[in-house]
């Protein structure tokens, strides 16, 4: 890392208390700062547990010291699984998150997604907890976590999705939300900060959603020519599967009634999303409905739709696939969020990276094997 980018980390850690160490002052040997920088290197480098962060700090020990002070060598893993367990999550990704410079990439016109993800082996049964569940907050252009918070079960992400949209600036915003958030408190709070929404609806809300079928069931009878206010159609191709994709809107003003449109602030636009799949001989047909309050641009409508869904291909699936999270059975306290904290933020350097054309996966191994490739994606904070 060069060494203005660790004093930047180290002043953020540490302005105004920003970020307590929460060790009593004859505990600390090792700096705060330290501890963080390697954990986040070892993150990047592949490791996914407080063992293989040591190792990892062990192994490049003589490359660490080049820009951490390290007064007492490598710290033990049990020294980070404490530290980490004990530092408060909300903290640590603010500040982590003003270090990459997380809201400038979040400005107007930015699609923001909205979605839940458990880590299923963080529970532990003897001590009555269950596994972490973590609404997260992505910038789906840059492939970036804005912001977090811990739920006890997904059925929970109501409570929480309010408390991650309070740590975002909204204004001019798309916010994409699963059936889960359609919620009309929720659709307020994002029309009263400035933004847009596009949220899932489903049967959730059964009246509302027999309502809008029952217009786009309409589109092509006679008796409403100009029901359908914009189309768009796009198809993809890819692993022997062809996908059609017809968005189509309508223009929720005269459709639904004057209380139902009250109900949902800023509501312009109802959308139907029809998805035509073949893999082979096989074809099967899928709609899906939203509310908006952006105007019935089918286009626009139509991409924002398709950026929710990076959150699940491009963190959740990587978060997975190429970390393991799923796998990780850290579970002390703080420790499982700060864990998922640092592998988000690893992730996030890893996806702003356009100088190698590889996998997460082999990214992350070519940054333990090249201290030249792991500066460069430390200097992208």
């Amino acid at each position: 890392m060069e060494e203005s980018r660790y004093w930047e980390l180290a002043e953020l850690l540490e302005q105004d208390g920003a970020l307590m160490d929460p060790r009593r002052g004859q505990g600390r040997r090792h700096r705060l700062v330290d501890i963080i920088v390697i954990a986040v290197a070892a993150a990047i480098c592949g490791a996914d547990g407080w063992v293989e962060v040591e190792m990892f700090g062990l192994a490049k020990k003589a490359w660490l010291r080049e820009h951490l002070q390290l007064a007492h060598g490598i710290p033990s893993h049990d020294t980070f699984g404490r530290v980490f367990s004990r530092i408060d999550p909300e903290a640590l990704m603010a500040r982590l998150n003003h270090w990459i410079g997380a809201s400038s990439l979040a400005g107007a016109g930015a699609v923001i997604a909205v979605d839940g993800k458990s880590v299923r082996r963080s529970h532990d049964r003897a001590a009555g907890k269950a596994a972490l569940h973590l609404v997260s907050a992505w910038a789906t252009e840059h492939g970036v976590v804005l912001g977090q918070r811990s739920v006890e079960n997904k059925s929970n992400e109501i409570t929480a999705i309010p408390e991650v949209l309070a740590l975002l600036d909204l204004k001019g915003t798309v916010i994409t939300i699963d059936a889960m958030g359609t919620q009309t408190s929720i659709a307020k709070q994002i029309v009263e900060g400035g933004g847009d929404y596009v949220l899932a609806l489903k049967d959730n809300h059964p009246t509302l959603h027999q309502e809008v079928r029952h217009w786009f069931s309409r589109v092509d009878h006679a008796d409403y020519p100009e029901l359908l206010h914009d189309q768009d159609t796009a198809v993809g191709k890819g692993h022997g599967r062809v996908e059609r994709r017809t968005t189509q809107t309508i223009l929720a003003n005269g459709r639904l009634s004057d209380d139902t449109r009250a109900d949902w602030a800023g509501l312009q636009s109802l959308v139907a999303v029809h998805a035509t799949r073949r893999i082979g001989s096989k074809k099967t047909l899928e709609t899906r409905y939203f509310l908006s309050s952006l105007p019935g641009d089918a286009t626009r409508l139509a991409q924002a739709i398709r950026a929710h869904w990076t959150i699940e291909n491009s963190l959740h699936w990587s978060l997975d696939v190429a970390f393991r999270e799923d796998e990780s059975r850290i579970r002390t306290d703080h420790a499982p969020e700060n864990m998922a904290t640092l592998r988000r933020f690893a992730l996030s350097l890893l996806k702003r990276d356009t100088t190698t054309k590889a996998g997460i996966k082999a990214r992350r191994l070519k940054a333990g094997w090249d201290h030249a490739y792991l500066r460069h994606l430390l200097a992208l904070a």
